[in-house]
């Protein structure tokens, strides 16, 4: 199983929503109604002309299996350090289980290696149990608590 990774087009745009969408928080968030709202064009715009930002597709024989976008965040403290932060990782229903999961945060974590960040960060829904086990078993380890501000 060879996968392929490449930065994501707009033409991918409908297939990255529909992943998001095939999920149970995604689903009361997200709308794949056509035409796509202009709140996705413009946020698939600003990720893709921002350098900080990689938004990726993973392909499988050539179908789009995966998605996941990794932000690269310059700040102060580490002596004026990078951290990446991956965030809306999904993988296709139909191929999950099967070690994309695994394979794909391998892929990131050497994004985040080349690019010289000192850390990879993530957060989860606390709904996300299964999703907790899977990452404490990459080696990801719960060091802070994340708090939210919601303004909508």
């Amino acid at each position: 199983m060879e996968l392929q990774y490449r930065s994501a087009t707009r033409a991918d745009l409908e297939e990255i929503i529909s992943m998001l969408l095939d999920d149970k928080l995604g689903a009361g968030r997200e709308s794949l109604q056509l035409p796509l709202s202009p709140s996705y064009e413009a946020a698939f715009r600003a990720i893709t002309a921002d350098k900080n930002q990689e938004l990726t597709v993973v392909e499988l024989e050539g179908e789009i299996v995966a998605t996941f976008q990794l932000t690269f965040i310059p700040y102060l403290t580490y002596q004026g350090g990078l951290r990446a932060q991956i965030e809306a990782v999904r993988v296709k229903a139909v191929y999950r289980g099967q070690g994309l999961g695994t394979a794909i945060f391998q892929y990131a974590i050497g994004r985040a290696k080349a690019k010289g960040a000192h850390l990879l960060q993530l957060t989860t829904d606390k709904k996300r149990v299964e999703a907790k086990k899977f990452y404490e078993a990459l080696g990801f380890v719960a060091s802070h608590e994340g708090m939210k501000l919601h303004f909508k």
